[in-house]
């Protein structure tokens, strides 16, 4: 019973911290509203359950044998997360043609994951923590990624409903945009740690 109630701990606190995800929901929660923005969330959900399920059944262990393929994936999702920085900074929000839209898909929302550096510390964090290793590794990584998939949902959930809180306050375009801008700005700042780690990585090379 301790063993479960640290999990779900571990997964709540990593879940309802600010990063990439949180700001992208919150974000679409203030420009596109609650319903259209729930794909976006359940994609988040969804998408990063199933990271974690499979990172638990040896994806980490492919990327210990060929560990540039992982340094190719953050150099990618880094500049994605930057292009996502940019497209939020530059929106108005509904009714601006010149950029984004349209909210996230739950199919961008799961994929989003795979280049979101936060996602891949919190996996890898939570199968070294609470994965295991023989018969068992099955059963406890669904377990570990049914916690996640269950909590994800009212925590992220939480970031959109700020948004959605937000939008009654934002009306106004200049007000709208000064707070996709912030948010733009606080996901490229997100990014930071990683383009710095990849600058590292490249030196020792």
């Amino acid at each position: 019973m301790d063993y479960l109630i640290a999990m779900v701990i571990f997964a709540i606190t990593t879940s309802v911290t600010p990063g990439p995800n949180n700001i992208l929901v919150m974000s679409s929660g203030v420009n596109f509203g609650s319903k259209r923005s729930l794909p976006l969330l359940t994609g988040i959900c969804v998408g990063f359950a199933l990271m974690i399920f499979l990172v638990g059944v040896g994806l980490g262990q492919v990327f210990a044998w060929f560990p540039v393929l992982h340094t190719i994936i953050k150099a990618l999702g880094a500049l994605y997360l930057l292009y996502l920085a940019w497209l939020i900074m530059t929106s108005s929000g509904i009714g601006d043609s010149s950029t984004q839209s349209e909210p996230l898909t739950f199919f961008k929302g799961a994929l989003f994951q795979w280049v979101n550096a936060k996602a891949w510390v919190v996996a890898t964090g939570a199968i070294a923590a609470f994965g295991a290793v023989g018969s068992s590794a099955i059963s406890q990584n669904l377990l570990l990624c049914s916690i996640f998939l269950v909590v994800a949902f009212p925590c992220v959930g939480v970031w959109l409903m700020f948004g959605v809180a937000l939008k009654q306050y934002l009306t106004l375009d200049r007000y709208r945009r000064w707070f996709n801008f912030s948010m733009g700005g606080l996901l490229a700042l997100s990014v930071m740690p990683v383009l710095y780690e990849l600058i590292q990585e490249f030196d020792i090379l």
